[in-house]
């Protein structure tokens, strides 16, 4: 498992696509400081800036470029196909492909995060935010993970998921807000540090389930997926 770790940090990292990860964060940590430094009430620039910003495009938009590149780009070089000739259960090759995503993609969203959140509400509010972003940066990576294992377009459908179901339907019909991970971030944030700058539309414990349910139900179907991928290492 560690060399697979291993195999797949250094291609994500050895790989142009890592440094789209970097102008999104840059951005939100920018227009933090700069409000901050203007005098805008927190209130006027958090939601566009970390909630519109950082949770609705920042977090979902790493988790989508990390979470298919971890396997897709080994599918397409053939990397995939040697690593399955290997005497190794699949889920030895999902879990730390997995892991090393979801560190990467928190670690790339709860830092500028954490500051953005100190600039508006102090301390507790930007560990709020960190440790939300941690969740449903894992949370997200299980989906796109499997999504670069069922289909040829993963990112495609990635988009489509983040920009119409998170962004235009949750915002238009609040009952779609159960099944969007954006809302289980804002729940998870706000319980650890209640503020009026979030508005969570689902209970705790229903953000809380549906992320380990679609956390594990991600996972189990990669593993599976990953076991039957044919020889050819073709999606369909």
């Amino acid at each position: 498992m560690t060399t697979v770790a291993w195999i797949t940090a250094r291609g994500l990292f050895g790989r142009r696509r890592f440094l789209l990860l970097f102008p999104l964060p840059l951005l939100v940590v920018g227009l933090a400081v700069l409000a901050r430094w203007a005098g805008v009430a927190a209130s006027e620039w958090v939601p566009p800036v970390i909630v519109g910003l950082g949770l609705a495009v920042m977090l979902p938009v790493t988790a989508l470029i990390v979470g298919t590149g971890v396997l897709g780009s080994e599918i397409d070089d053939g990397t995939l196909l040697h690593i399955l000739t290997k005497p190794l259960p699949r889920w030895q090759i999902i879990l730390p492909k997995l892991a090393v995503a979801a560190g990467v993609t928190a670690l790339t969203v709860a830092v500028p995060l954490y500051v953005s959140g100190v600039l508006a509400q102090g301390v507790r509010f930007g560990l709020a935010l960190a440790v939300a972003s941690a969740l449903g940066a894992l949370t997200y990576v299980a989906i796109f993970l499997v999504l670069s294992l069922v289909t040829r377009r993963p990112v495609l459908l990635g988009l489509v998921y983040v920009l119409i179901w998170e962004g235009l339907l949750s915002s238009l019909l609040s009952s779609t807000g159960v099944l969007s991970v954006q809302q289980y971030v804002l729940t998870v944030a706000d319980r650890v540090a209640p503020t009026s700058l979030l508005t969570p539309t689902v209970s705790l414990p229903v953000a809380l389930a549906l992320s380990v349910v679609l956390t594990v139900g991600g996972t189990v179907l990669a593993i599976d997926r990953l076991r039957s991928f044919s020889a050819a290492g073709e999606t369909s």
